[in-house]
């Protein structure tokens, strides 16, 4: 296997350093670092209380509806906006 050349700020080089394990290379301490970062999406499933993903639930219910309610607003602002300019248009 190749082995590649990468830069890093000194301040990286640093603290990558310190948390380096005595028998440990570069290479090893990265490797140990991406796998102690990697978990499987699927771990937390299943982990919120009935009552919290309820709550979760009814939010995301409320947000959706004043995002949609928000658009549509907008929605009736730009046609009422381009009709008044139609009407403009017409009588010009």
């Amino acid at each position: 296997m190749g082995t590649k050349t990468i830069g890093l700020r000194e301040d990286v080089y640093e603290e990558l350093k310190a948390r380096k394990r005595e028998d440990e290379s570069f290479t090893d301490l990265v490797d140990r670092l991406l796998d102690e970062t990697t978990t499987d999406w699927r771990e937390g499933f299943g982990t919120l209380s009935e009552e919290t993903a309820e709550e979760l639930e009814q939010a995301v219910k409320r947000s959706r509806k004043r995002t949609g309610n928000g658009l549509s607003a907008r929605q009736r602002e730009a046609l009422s906006e381009l009709a008044d300019a139609e009407a403009d248009d017409e009588t010009a």
